[in-house]
Formats: structure tokens, sequence, C-alpha cells
């Protein structure tokens, strides 16, 4: 079971004033989310539009606050994972921009009327989007979280409460400071945007703990972190993120393609969750493939760990059981040679997280087959499973990927940060008696 989120320190004064705290920044966010729940679509994109360009003219000042974290991150021994999703770039800063930027070009969901229907009572019923209210956020280094969910909540109708790591600290209090001062320019309510304190593990408690005030807690981080939330919770959660990602190339597989699939979604970026984490061969091409396969990813610093049968084609590190569960996040994968298409969906049954799968086969019906078999939020034929990203979906940024099957799937964006309510329609209609 995980470790308990909540502080224990034997300061009863601290924990009081603590959870004071978060009491009011929680009721705060709740009178913003009123606000925002009845805004029209046309002033939250003006906001937006306003955010990405903030964004975009206060990049010096994000920069200059990041370096700090990155030195402090360092000087801490960080592994290189946790330094490469807490390091901010220019090029990064116009990412984050150009996300909110592609938020605000989407279609508002608030409102949207679906499933509209005469009844025999002649009554009208139909279900219609609305906003979640106050959305919680609990999210290790990454602050480019920090302005996706911004701009996601905001589009959404909901107010949002935001519990980085200290580690990102100077980060997060730059992003929200231009955050909160656009809202406020946009006659919005600042508090629509909140920081939580980040150096005391009792204010993730307090929050994920704060029933009828918060109406959603979403974590984003490592297994430890998803997995406290989860287990502590008393606030409805969205379990996200962690990535025990396969590639399981088929005996009929392009080869050449395979390999390109294989090297990006390993080494696009490591570090994330969408990364591929094993590689699984069918036995009838692993003679031509793994040689290969094994000399490209070390070409690209990937250190392979492989199974008996990849061993016995290539130079590998024997892998042990504890490969098979591993989201490496870094530059080392798993490789196993199956003996069929069943055996690589019954590893992944038992080995996969329910996040990204990959199929690479010129056989449509053996496609169609993982398609169905496999248990995951986004199956990939012959594509990477780097493509797992709510901007490459459509969906312009996300708050991150569910792997639960409850509300939300997948890549998280605008409908996902939104609930329906049923609207019945009548004239005078009552209900006749039974």
């Amino acid at each position: 079971m995980a470790a308990p989120l909540k502080a224990v320190d034997g300061n009863a004064d601290r924990t009081s004033d603590l959870l004071a705290l978060m009491s009011d920044l929680a009721t705060r966010a709740r009178a913003a989310a009123r606000v925002l729940a009845l805004a029209p679509p046309e002033q939250k994109n003006r906001a937006l539009e306003a955010m990405e360009r903030a964004i975009r003219n206060k990049a010096a000042a994000i920069l200059a606050a990041n370096a700090e974290d990155v030195a402090a991150a360092k000087a801490n021994g960080i592994s290189p994972a946790f330094l490469d999703r807490l390091t901010l770039s220019e090029k990064s800063i116009e990412q984050m921009a150009a996300g909110v930027e592609q938020v605000a070009a989407l279609e508002d969901p608030v409102g949207r009327i679906s499933e509209r229907a005469t009844r025999p009572t002649g009554i009208e019923v139909a279900r219609m989007r609305v906003p979640l209210g106050v959305v919680g956020i609990v999210y290790e280094a990454r602050p480019n979280v920090t302005v996706d969910a911004a701009g996601l909540t905001l589009k959404a109708g909901n107010a949002v409460l935001l519990r980085g790591s200290s580690n990102a600290e100077q980060s997060n209090i730059a992003l929200v400071k231009v955050l909160r001062e656009v809202l406020a320019d946009n006659d919005f309510p600042a508090d629509a945007v909140q920081l939580l304190p980040c150096h005391d593990r009792a204010s993730v408690h307090h929050l994920i703990t704060a029933r009828g005030l918060v109406d959603l807690v979403i974590p984003r981080g490592g297994a430890g972190l998803i997995s406290a939330v989860v287990q502590q919770a008393t606030v409805p959660t969205i379990e996200t993120g962690v990535g025990n990602c396969h590639v399981y190339v088929d005996r009929s597989a392009d080869l050449e393609m395979a390999h390109r699939i294989l090297i990006n979604s390993k080494t696009r970026r490591p570090s994330v969750c969408n990364a591929a984490e094993t590689v699984l061969v069918h036995q009838d091409v692993a003679e031509p493939f793994v040689p290969e396969a094994v000399r490209q990813l070390k070409a690209h610093g990937v250190t392979v760990h492989g199974d008996k049968r990849a061993a016995e084609l290539a130079d590998v590190v024997p892998a042990v059981d504890a490969d098979w569960d591993t989201e490496y996040l870094s530059l080392d994968i798993a490789m196993r040679v199956v003996d069929s298409l069943d055996e690589a969906v019954e590893h992944i049954g038992e080995h996969g997280s329910g996040h990204t799968e990959a199929i690479v086969s010129d056989d449509v019906r053996a496609a169609r087959e993982f398609v169905a078999r496999v248990d995951a939020a986004a199956v990939m034929v012959n594509a990477a499973t780097s493509f797992t990203d709510g901007g490459e979906m459509g969906l312009g940024a996300e708050i991150g990927i569910s792997t639960q099957k409850l509300h939300a799937r997948g890549p998280m964006g605008l409908a996902e940060l939104t609930s329906t309510k049923w609207v019945v329609w009548g004239d005078g209609h009552v209900r006749a008696s039974s």
C-alpha cells in the first residue's frame, strides 16, 4: 500500500493553519467556478488568446524561474528523466503557448446538446454538457502541466487548483502569475487558477479529501503518487499517466517500418508516459529483426534487456522478471521473442498498464484481432506509441492520459473536463399514476 500523503510532524497549529488555508483556497475556487460556468465562449476565447500572447511575451521571466528550479534539481541529484520533464526551453514555451492557442480554436463543449428525443408522453429529453466545477491537479515536475491545465479548465468552465512539486516551484509561480494577471484583465476572477502550497505533503491530503469543495482530482506523476492519491482520496479521481507501453512486431510486419516505429516510440522522448518500454517480436521474424533492432537502439544510447531467445540473436543485457513490469522512463527497453500473436496479447495483458499498445503488421486480420483483444486506452496499428497525445489526436492540449475506464479514457481534452445533465422540457406534463 502507498505511504500516506498526510504529513505527520507533531505541529498541530501548523496542520490547522494549512487546513484552513486549503479550505479558503478551495472555497474561492468554487466561487470562481460559478462565474466561469456561465461565461460565454467569446469571453473565454479572448482570455485564452491573451494567455497565449502573455506566455510568449513573458518567456524570458519564465525561463529564468525555470533555470532556478533546474539548478536546484541538479544540485539535489535528480534523475535525468525527472530533469527532462522539469526543464523548459524556448521551444517548450512556444509549445505551451501554441497549445493554449489550439484550445481557444476548439468548439466550446459547455452547453452542447446531445441525445435529444421526444418521448411518447410528449416531453422532450436532452443531455447537456456542463462544467465539472473545481478540478484539482496533483503533478510532479512538468511546468507545462500548469499551462495546459489552466487553459483546458478555463475553456471547459472550471476553476483549477494546482498542486505542483516543490522541484518546479519557481517555474509554477512564474507561470501562475502570468495566468492570473490575464484572467483579471479579461474580467474573470483570478482565483479560477490557484497554486497550492507545495512544501508540505499534507496539502495534497487536504486537496484530495476536500469533498464538497473539490469536484475532481487528477494525479499526474509516478506510479507511487498516482497510487497514493487514488487510494486515499475521498474526492472522485481519474487515474492517469503510468505507461508500460509495448510495440509488438508481428510475423507479417514490414521490418524497416517496424524498426522506424520502435526507434521513435522509444527514443523520441524516453521520459514521457507514451514511450515504449517493451518490444515483443514474433519468432518468425526474430532472426532478421532482433539484431538490427538492437544495433539501432544501441546507436541511440538504449540499453536492451532481452530474454533468452533475444540474447541468442544479439548482444543484450539478460532480462529479469522485473523488466517486464518496469516503466523505465529512460534509455532502456525490454525485448522478448514470442511464439504468436496470442502470446504477445497475453504478455501485454499480464504486464501492461492500460496506456498505449502498438502492433506492426501487414496482416489486417491480425491487426484487427490485436485491436479487439488488447485492453488499453489507445491502440496503434503501424504507428508509434508517441501518437498518444491530445494535440496529435486533435484535442489541443491535454490534462493527461487516463488509464481508467470510467468517465474518461485516453487523452483528456475539453469534453473529458465536463459532465452532463439531463434537461427535460414539457408543457404542463405530469406523469400518470402507476
